[in-house]
């Protein structure tokens, strides 16, 4: 592919003179850019969405969600994985990322990593990437070889490969199974892709993480039940919650959460139900884990 055909590579006149503005005059121009990428992101809705209701239906049997990328793409999918267990209880493994590099490249550049397709074959193979799993390939361009080799090589192992770039007609589109294409235009600074095209992506897996989680009944409502309170904020976050949804004084809601181990979801139903820990344990096993289905309210 001939770069200069990437609109992500392209120069805009409109920003041709940003070294000759003020602070303030460059803040306002990147500002009004930058306005441009959520409407970018509604407009690619239907592919996202049923790229996310495959995924959904495959974790639920089981199946790991997987970002893999290089340089931003790749540090974004680490950022976006990382969020997942102290905000859903993910356990180990169940979402991560790839990066071309391995993680010295999180914070160490490693630009030639990108054009190593074996690497990114193998790091799918070294992943045991199966059936069950969802890969999604997330590139800029839409076709760098780590993350094409990568995406094609899950296909190969019969993973469902979802491919999120910022071109049109992409090679990585083409290789995936879904193709997600966000066309936030030529950048501020032209090929600077951490800008626009970084936030679009982090727009979209936002929604990946988020609504696969949702699904999988990890919420109850807009609360985030199966917190992981591990500090001082989020333990007090677990007592608000706790007593939103008991209707319970505070005092009687941290009694709850310590009885339970700090299990939001768990504290609640020995609550409501006035059961000891053991039991609300096993009645959120026999509804899946999903708070609304274990109170006996419509799932």
């Amino acid at each position: 592919m001939n770069l200069s055909e990437l609109t992500t590579e392209s120069a805009d006149p409109r920003f041709a003179g940003i070294d000759t503005m003020s602070v303030g005059e460059l803040a306002a121009t990147m500002n009004a850019a930058d306005a441009g990428v959520p409407a970018a992101v509604r407009t690619a809705l239907p592919s996202i969405t049923p790229a996310i209701e495959a995924a959904a239906a495959r974790m639920e049997t089981g199946g790991r969600l997987v970002y893999v990328g290089a340089g931003t793409p790749g540090r974004l999918g680490v950022l976006d994985a990382s969020e997942c267990p102290p905000t859903f209880s993910t356990p180990p493994g169940q979402v991560f990322a790839i990066i071309a590099g391995g993680e010295s490249a999180i914070v160490s550049p490693c630009e030639g990593a990108e054009d190593d397709e074996a690497a990114g074959a193998a790091a799918v193979e070294s992943a045991g990437i199966g059936p069950l799993d969802t890969v999604v390939g997330i590139a800029s361009s839409g076709r760098t070889p780590y993350v094409l080799a990568a995406v094609r090589r899950a296909r190969e192992l019969g993973a469902l490969t979802v491919g999120l770039s910022c071109n049109a007609g992409t090679p990585l589109s083409a290789a995936a199974e879904h193709g997600i294409e966000v066309l936030v235009g030529p950048e501020v600074i032209s090929g600077s892709t951490r800008l626009k095209a970084g936030t679009a992506q982090k727009l979209v897996l936002n929604m990946f993480s988020t609504i696969v989680m949702v699904r999988l009944g990890k919420t109850y409502g807009n609360l985030m039940v199966d917190v992981k309170a591990s500090n001082g904020k989020l333990r007090e976050r677990a007592v608000r919650m706790v007593a939103t949804i008991t209707g319970a004084g505070r005092d009687e809601a941290l009694a709850a959460l310590e009885t339970n181990g700090f299990n939001v979801k768990q504290a609640v139903v020995a609550s409501r139900f006035d059961l000891s820990p053991q039991d609300a344990a096993a009645r959120l096993a026999a509804a899946g884990g999903r708070l609304r289905v274990a109170l006996g309210e419509t799932a």
